[in-house]
Protein backbone atom coordinates (compact mmCIF):
# COMPACT_ATOMS: atom_id res chain seq x y z
CA UNK A 1 0.00 0.00 0.00
CA UNK A 2 1.01 4.06 -0.50
CA UNK A 3 2.04 5.72 2.33
CA UNK A 4 2.95 9.55 2.92
CA UNK A 5 3.76 11.67 6.08
CA UNK A 6 2.38 14.16 7.95
CA UNK A 7 5.36 15.76 9.95
CA UNK A 8 4.14 18.68 12.29
CA UNK A 9 6.11 21.48 13.21
CA UNK A 10 4.32 24.60 13.50
CA UNK A 11 4.05 24.93 17.89
CA UNK A 12 5.55 28.10 18.84
CA UNK A 13 8.22 26.83 21.46
CA UNK A 14 7.40 28.90 24.18
CA UNK A 15 8.81 26.90 26.77
CA UNK A 16 11.91 26.93 24.56
CA UNK A 17 11.88 30.59 23.67
CA UNK A 18 11.97 29.99 20.19
CA UNK A 19 10.24 27.16 17.76
CA UNK A 20 11.84 23.80 19.00
CA UNK A 21 11.40 22.33 15.62
CA UNK A 22 14.54 24.56 14.65
CA UNK A 23 16.53 24.19 17.69
CA UNK A 24 20.22 22.98 16.43
CA UNK A 25 20.97 19.00 17.27
CA UNK A 26 23.82 17.42 15.99
CA UNK A 27 24.76 19.60 13.53
CA UNK A 28 20.55 19.60 12.22
CA UNK A 29 18.26 21.08 13.40
CA UNK A 30 15.42 18.93 15.11
CA UNK A 31 12.86 18.87 12.17
CA UNK A 32 15.57 18.07 9.86
CA UNK A 33 16.79 14.36 11.90
CA UNK A 34 12.90 13.84 11.60
CA UNK A 35 12.58 14.67 7.93
CA UNK A 36 15.76 12.07 7.46
CA UNK A 37 14.07 9.11 9.50
CA UNK A 38 11.00 9.56 7.10
CA UNK A 39 13.24 9.96 3.64
CA UNK A 40 15.32 7.36 4.20
CA UNK A 41 11.97 4.89 5.23
CA UNK A 42 11.13 2.45 1.58
CA UNK A 43 7.43 3.12 2.68
CA UNK A 44 7.18 6.73 2.60
CA UNK A 45 6.40 8.40 -0.73
CA UNK A 46 6.14 11.66 0.21
CA UNK A 47 6.18 13.75 3.11
CA UNK A 48 4.10 17.06 4.16
CA UNK A 49 6.25 19.30 6.83
CA UNK A 50 3.78 21.56 8.80
CA UNK A 51 4.32 24.68 9.49
CA UNK A 52 4.45 28.57 10.02
CA UNK A 53 4.54 31.13 7.37
CA UNK A 54 7.73 32.29 8.97
CA UNK A 55 9.14 29.03 9.28
CA UNK A 56 8.75 28.33 5.36
CA UNK A 57 9.61 31.58 4.06
CA UNK A 58 13.40 31.02 6.26
CA UNK A 59 13.60 26.74 5.45
CA UNK A 60 11.73 26.43 2.47
CA UNK A 61 14.55 26.52 0.14
CA UNK A 62 16.86 24.46 2.39
CA UNK A 63 14.08 21.49 3.34
CA UNK A 64 11.66 21.55 0.54
CA UNK A 65 12.32 18.30 -1.98
CA UNK A 66 10.80 16.30 -4.96
CA UNK A 67 9.43 14.46 -1.58
CA UNK A 68 9.08 17.75 0.73
CA UNK A 69 6.20 19.59 0.47
CA UNK A 70 6.18 22.72 3.10
CA UNK A 71 2.23 23.52 4.38
CA UNK A 72 1.42 26.47 7.22
CA UNK A 73 -0.33 24.91 9.62
CA UNK A 74 -2.59 26.12 12.20
CA UNK A 75 -3.56 27.47 15.42
CA UNK A 76 -3.84 23.78 17.26
CA UNK A 77 -2.07 20.61 16.09
CA UNK A 78 -5.65 19.25 14.97
CA UNK A 79 -5.72 22.13 12.51
CA UNK A 80 -2.49 21.65 10.96
CA UNK A 81 -3.12 18.13 10.53
CA UNK A 82 -6.09 18.85 8.98
CA UNK A 83 -3.88 21.08 6.42
CA UNK A 84 -1.38 18.50 6.13
CA UNK A 85 -4.15 15.76 4.81
CA UNK A 86 -5.53 18.17 2.55
CA UNK A 87 -2.07 17.99 0.67
CA UNK A 88 -2.10 14.39 0.40
CA UNK A 89 -2.81 12.81 -2.93
CA UNK A 90 -5.84 10.76 -2.75
CA UNK A 91 -4.33 7.66 -4.11
CA UNK A 92 -2.44 7.11 -1.15
CA UNK A 93 -3.47 4.50 1.43
CA UNK A 94 -1.67 4.96 4.62
CA UNK A 95 -0.76 8.49 6.46
CA UNK A 96 1.63 8.39 8.94
CA UNK A 97 1.27 11.57 11.41
CA UNK A 98 4.43 12.62 13.64
CA UNK A 99 5.71 15.14 15.56
CA UNK A 100 8.84 17.17 13.87
CA UNK A 101 10.15 17.60 17.94
CA UNK A 102 10.87 13.62 17.36
CA UNK A 103 14.40 13.89 15.73
CA UNK A 104 14.88 10.53 17.30
CA UNK A 105 12.49 8.23 15.45
CA UNK A 106 14.03 5.79 13.34
CA UNK A 107 12.77 3.91 9.46
CA UNK A 108 12.54 0.91 11.61
CA UNK A 109 9.50 2.10 14.13
CA UNK A 110 8.24 4.13 11.61
CA UNK A 111 7.70 1.00 9.09
CA UNK A 112 7.14 -1.50 11.86
CA UNK A 113 3.84 1.13 12.80
CA UNK A 114 2.72 1.37 9.19
CA UNK A 115 2.61 -2.34 8.93
CA UNK A 116 0.83 -2.63 12.14
CA UNK A 117 -1.71 0.52 10.62
CA UNK A 118 -2.44 -1.99 7.26
CA UNK A 119 -3.11 -4.88 9.18
CA UNK A 120 -5.15 -3.24 12.08
CA UNK A 121 -6.34 0.12 10.28
CA UNK A 122 -4.99 2.46 13.53
CA UNK A 123 -1.49 2.21 15.20
CA UNK A 124 0.60 3.98 17.41
CA UNK A 125 4.27 3.93 18.32
CA UNK A 126 4.24 3.61 22.32
CA UNK A 127 6.32 2.14 25.09
CA UNK A 128 5.26 0.75 28.86
CA UNK A 129 5.26 3.00 31.62
CA UNK A 130 8.46 2.47 33.64
CA UNK A 131 7.43 4.69 36.43
CA UNK A 132 4.98 4.33 39.37
CA UNK A 133 1.64 6.30 38.42
CA UNK A 134 -0.08 8.47 40.93
CA UNK A 135 -3.57 9.71 40.68
CA UNK A 136 -3.97 13.57 42.27
CA UNK A 137 -7.35 15.06 42.03
CA UNK A 138 -7.36 18.06 44.17
CA UNK A 139 -5.64 21.15 44.90
CA UNK A 140 -3.88 20.28 47.27
CA UNK A 141 -2.11 17.28 45.87
CA UNK A 142 -3.01 14.82 47.95
CA UNK A 143 -2.77 11.36 46.05
CA UNK A 144 -6.23 9.60 45.71
CA UNK A 145 -4.86 6.18 43.65
CA UNK A 146 -2.14 4.59 42.59
CA UNK A 147 -2.97 2.61 39.16
CA UNK A 148 -1.77 -0.48 38.33
CA UNK A 149 1.34 0.76 35.46
CA UNK A 150 1.23 -2.52 33.46
CA UNK A 151 -1.89 -0.96 31.97
CA UNK A 152 -0.73 2.33 30.63
CA UNK A 153 1.72 3.22 27.88
CA UNK A 154 3.03 6.07 26.36
CA UNK A 155 1.73 7.48 23.57
CA UNK A 156 4.74 8.67 21.19
CA UNK A 157 4.77 8.74 17.59
CA UNK A 158 4.39 8.31 14.48
CA UNK A 159 0.98 7.34 14.40
CA UNK A 160 -0.34 5.67 11.12
CA UNK A 161 -3.84 4.95 9.79
CA UNK A 162 -5.42 3.97 6.89
CA UNK A 163 -6.25 6.92 4.71
CA UNK A 164 -10.45 6.44 5.35
CA UNK A 165 -9.97 6.16 9.28
CA UNK A 166 -7.95 9.48 9.73
CA UNK A 167 -9.80 10.85 7.25
CA UNK A 168 -13.37 10.04 8.99
CA UNK A 169 -12.45 10.98 12.53
CA UNK A 170 -10.90 14.80 11.45
CA UNK A 171 -14.58 15.01 9.45
CA UNK A 172 -16.63 13.62 12.24
CA UNK A 173 -14.28 15.95 14.90
CA UNK A 174 -14.10 19.03 12.57
CA UNK A 175 -14.36 21.19 15.66
CA UNK A 176 -12.10 19.66 17.97
CA UNK A 177 -9.20 21.65 18.89
CA UNK A 178 -7.80 20.75 22.25
CA UNK A 179 -6.95 17.01 21.06
CA UNK A 180 -3.45 16.15 21.58
CA UNK A 181 -2.63 13.09 19.75
CA UNK A 182 -5.20 12.09 16.91
CA UNK A 183 -5.91 8.33 17.73
CA UNK A 184 -8.51 10.11 20.48
CA UNK A 185 -10.29 11.20 17.67
CA UNK A 186 -9.99 7.92 15.83
CA UNK A 187 -11.00 6.50 19.08
CA UNK A 188 -13.98 8.54 19.65
CA UNK A 189 -14.62 7.44 15.75
CA UNK A 190 -15.73 3.79 17.08
CA UNK A 191 -12.36 2.41 15.92
CA UNK A 192 -9.63 0.20 17.60
CA UNK A 193 -6.07 1.75 17.82
CA UNK A 194 -3.32 -0.99 18.23
CA UNK A 195 0.09 -0.27 19.70
CA UNK A 196 3.13 -0.73 18.58
CA UNK A 197 6.69 -1.11 21.04
CA UNK A 198 9.08 2.01 20.07
CA UNK A 199 12.08 2.92 22.02
CA UNK A 200 12.46 5.10 25.44
CA UNK A 201 14.74 6.93 23.10
CA UNK A 202 11.85 8.33 21.00
CA UNK A 203 11.67 11.48 22.93
CA UNK A 204 9.93 14.84 22.16
CA UNK A 205 11.89 17.77 22.75
CA UNK A 206 9.65 19.97 24.99
CA UNK A 207 11.98 21.57 27.37
CA UNK A 208 15.94 22.32 27.42
CA UNK A 209 16.19 19.38 29.62
CA UNK A 210 14.91 17.19 26.70
CA UNK A 211 17.37 18.83 24.05
CA UNK A 212 20.31 17.65 25.83
CA UNK A 213 19.39 14.65 26.71
CA UNK A 214 18.53 13.98 22.63
CA UNK A 215 22.28 15.51 21.83
CA UNK A 216 23.65 12.43 24.19
CA UNK A 217 21.58 10.32 22.24
CA UNK A 218 22.21 11.74 19.14
CA UNK A 219 26.20 11.53 19.75
CA UNK A 220 26.17 8.23 20.91
CA UNK A 221 24.12 6.73 17.68
CA UNK A 222 26.81 9.41 15.53
CA UNK A 223 29.73 7.17 17.79
CA UNK A 224 31.62 9.84 18.42
CA UNK A 225 32.64 12.78 20.95
CA UNK A 226 32.98 16.40 19.99
CA UNK A 227 35.69 19.29 19.70
CA UNK A 228 35.14 22.99 19.09
CA UNK A 229 36.77 24.09 16.03
CA UNK A 230 37.40 28.29 15.88
CA UNK A 231 36.87 30.54 12.97
CA UNK A 232 36.98 34.07 12.57
CA UNK A 233 35.34 36.75 10.11
CA UNK A 234 35.80 40.44 9.09
CA UNK A 235 33.85 42.42 6.91
CA UNK A 236 33.57 46.26 5.75
CA UNK A 237 30.94 48.43 3.25
CA UNK A 238 31.21 52.39 2.95
CA UNK A 239 27.74 53.97 4.14
CA UNK A 240 26.33 55.53 1.13
CA UNK A 241 23.21 57.64 0.59
CA UNK A 242 20.71 55.88 -0.87
CA UNK A 243 20.85 52.24 0.13
CA UNK A 244 19.14 50.43 2.75
CA UNK A 245 21.37 50.30 6.02
CA UNK A 246 20.89 46.06 6.96
CA UNK A 247 22.72 44.68 9.92
CA UNK A 248 22.26 41.30 10.84
CA UNK A 249 19.40 40.44 8.55
CA UNK A 250 17.33 43.52 9.99
CA UNK A 251 16.67 46.74 8.15
CA UNK A 252 17.84 49.73 10.27
CA UNK A 253 16.08 53.39 10.25
CA UNK A 254 19.15 55.57 8.98
CA UNK A 255 19.50 58.04 6.19
CA UNK A 256 22.81 55.89 4.32
CA UNK A 257 23.34 52.32 4.08
CA UNK A 258 26.09 49.60 3.43
CA UNK A 259 27.14 49.97 -0.80
CA UNK A 260 28.24 46.24 -1.80
CA UNK A 261 27.24 43.38 -4.63
CA UNK A 262 24.78 42.33 -1.91
CA UNK A 263 22.75 44.43 0.17
CA UNK A 264 26.19 44.68 2.07
CA UNK A 265 24.77 43.41 5.19
CA UNK A 266 28.62 43.54 6.94
CA UNK A 267 27.07 41.37 10.24
CA UNK A 268 25.98 38.24 7.82
CA UNK A 269 29.16 38.25 6.23
CA UNK A 270 31.45 38.44 8.82
CA UNK A 271 29.87 35.47 10.67
CA UNK A 272 29.18 33.56 7.29
CA UNK A 273 33.13 33.80 6.67
CA UNK A 274 33.86 32.87 10.58
CA UNK A 275 31.53 29.54 10.31
CA UNK A 276 33.10 28.81 6.74
CA UNK A 277 36.38 29.44 8.81
CA UNK A 278 35.59 27.24 11.51
CA UNK A 279 34.78 24.40 8.78
CA UNK A 280 38.34 25.18 6.35
CA UNK A 281 35.83 26.12 3.61
CA UNK A 282 37.75 29.40 2.58
CA UNK A 283 35.37 32.30 2.21
CA UNK A 284 32.06 33.52 1.09
CA UNK A 285 32.96 35.77 -1.64
CA UNK A 286 34.58 32.07 -3.04
CA UNK A 287 31.32 30.91 -3.12
CA UNK A 288 29.38 34.52 -4.36
CA UNK A 289 32.16 36.08 -6.30
CA UNK A 290 31.28 40.04 -6.83
CA UNK A 291 31.98 39.90 -10.13
CA UNK A 292 29.10 37.38 -10.90
CA UNK A 293 25.81 39.73 -12.08
CA UNK A 294 23.62 36.85 -11.40
CA UNK A 295 23.60 37.92 -7.73
CA UNK A 296 23.85 41.64 -7.44
CA UNK A 297 21.50 42.78 -4.81
CA UNK A 298 21.59 39.00 -3.32
CA UNK A 299 20.27 39.04 -0.05
CA UNK A 300 22.97 38.14 2.94
CA UNK A 301 20.09 35.67 4.21
CA UNK A 302 20.74 33.69 1.40
CA UNK A 303 23.99 33.87 1.74
CA UNK A 304 24.28 32.62 5.33
CA UNK A 305 21.67 29.72 3.90
CA UNK A 306 24.12 28.95 1.48
CA UNK A 307 26.66 28.21 4.38
CA UNK A 308 24.45 26.37 6.84
CA UNK A 309 24.30 23.95 4.05
CA UNK A 310 27.72 23.13 4.15
CA UNK A 311 27.40 23.27 7.85
CA UNK A 312 24.96 20.41 6.97
CA UNK A 313 26.51 18.27 4.58
CA UNK A 314 29.50 18.26 7.14
CA UNK A 315 27.29 16.96 9.89
CA UNK A 316 28.30 19.86 12.11
CA UNK A 317 26.87 22.17 14.80
CA UNK A 318 27.43 25.78 14.96
CA UNK A 319 27.73 26.07 19.40
CA UNK A 320 28.28 29.74 19.26
CA UNK A 321 28.79 33.48 17.65
CA UNK A 322 30.41 36.62 18.92
CA UNK A 323 29.70 39.57 16.91
CA UNK A 324 31.49 43.12 17.17
CA UNK A 325 30.52 46.11 15.32
CA UNK A 326 32.29 48.81 14.20
CA UNK A 327 30.58 51.85 13.27
CA UNK A 328 30.54 55.69 14.05
CA UNK A 329 26.96 56.11 13.27
CA UNK A 330 23.81 55.51 13.96
CA UNK A 331 23.76 54.37 17.35
CA UNK A 332 23.76 50.34 17.47
CA UNK A 333 23.02 49.68 21.13
CA UNK A 334 19.08 49.92 20.50
CA UNK A 335 19.27 47.35 17.96
CA UNK A 336 20.88 44.93 19.98
CA UNK A 337 18.55 42.34 20.79
CA UNK A 338 16.70 42.82 17.41
CA UNK A 339 19.80 41.96 15.46
CA UNK A 340 20.44 39.45 18.40
CA UNK A 341 16.98 37.60 17.82
CA UNK A 342 17.42 37.88 14.02
CA UNK A 343 21.10 35.80 13.62
CA UNK A 344 19.77 33.67 16.02
CA UNK A 345 16.81 32.82 13.80
CA UNK A 346 18.98 32.73 10.71
CA UNK A 347 21.76 30.47 12.31
CA UNK A 348 19.11 28.18 14.17
CA UNK A 349 20.92 28.82 17.38
CA UNK A 350 19.46 29.81 20.61
CA UNK A 351 19.70 33.76 21.43
CA UNK A 352 21.96 32.66 24.86
CA UNK A 353 24.27 31.47 21.86
CA UNK A 354 24.63 35.02 19.79
CA UNK A 355 26.80 37.78 21.77
CA UNK A 356 26.46 41.09 20.04
CA UNK A 357 28.54 44.38 20.64
CA UNK A 358 29.02 47.52 19.05
CA UNK A 359 32.51 49.97 19.75
CA UNK A 360 32.87 53.41 17.70
CA UNK A 361 36.59 54.63 16.55
CA UNK A 362 36.60 57.28 18.37
CA UNK A 363 36.35 59.96 14.97
CA UNK A 364 39.86 58.16 13.63
CA UNK A 365 39.99 56.55 10.10
CA UNK A 366 36.72 55.59 8.07
CA UNK A 367 34.62 54.24 10.60
CA UNK A 368 35.40 57.17 12.73
CA UNK A 369 34.29 59.78 10.33
CA UNK A 370 30.96 57.60 9.30
CA UNK A 371 32.15 56.56 6.08
CA UNK A 372 31.79 52.46 6.53
CA UNK A 373 30.48 50.00 8.83
CA UNK A 374 32.99 46.95 9.89
CA UNK A 375 31.98 43.71 11.68
CA UNK A 376 34.23 41.12 13.18
CA UNK A 377 32.22 37.86 14.02
CA UNK A 378 33.92 34.57 15.75
CA UNK A 379 32.28 31.22 15.49
CA UNK A 380 32.68 27.68 17.29
CA UNK A 381 31.57 24.79 15.55
CA UNK A 382 31.25 21.68 16.94
CA UNK A 383 32.91 18.31 15.03
CA UNK A 384 31.74 14.81 16.18
CA UNK A 385 35.45 12.63 15.68
CA UNK A 386 35.09 9.05 16.25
Amino acid sequence: MRSFAIIVAAGSGTRMGKPKQFLPLAGKTVVEWSLKAFLETPDIEGIILVTTAENIKEHSSRLSSDKVKLVEGGATRMESVRRGFKEIPEDIDLIAVHDGARPLITPWVIHEVLEEAYESGAAVAAVPVKDTLKKVTNKQLWVSATPVRSSFWLAQTPQCYRREILEEALQKFADEKNATDESQLVEKSGHRVKVVTASYENIKITTPEDLVMAESLMEKRMGGQKHTCVGIGYDIHKLVAGRDLWLGGIKISHSKGLLGHSDGDVVLHAVGDAILGALGEGEIGMMFPPDNPKIKGIASKEIIAAVMEKVAQKKVQVSHVDINILAEEPKLKPHYLAIKDSVASILGLTKEAVNIKAKTHEGLDSIGEGKAIACQAVASVLISVS
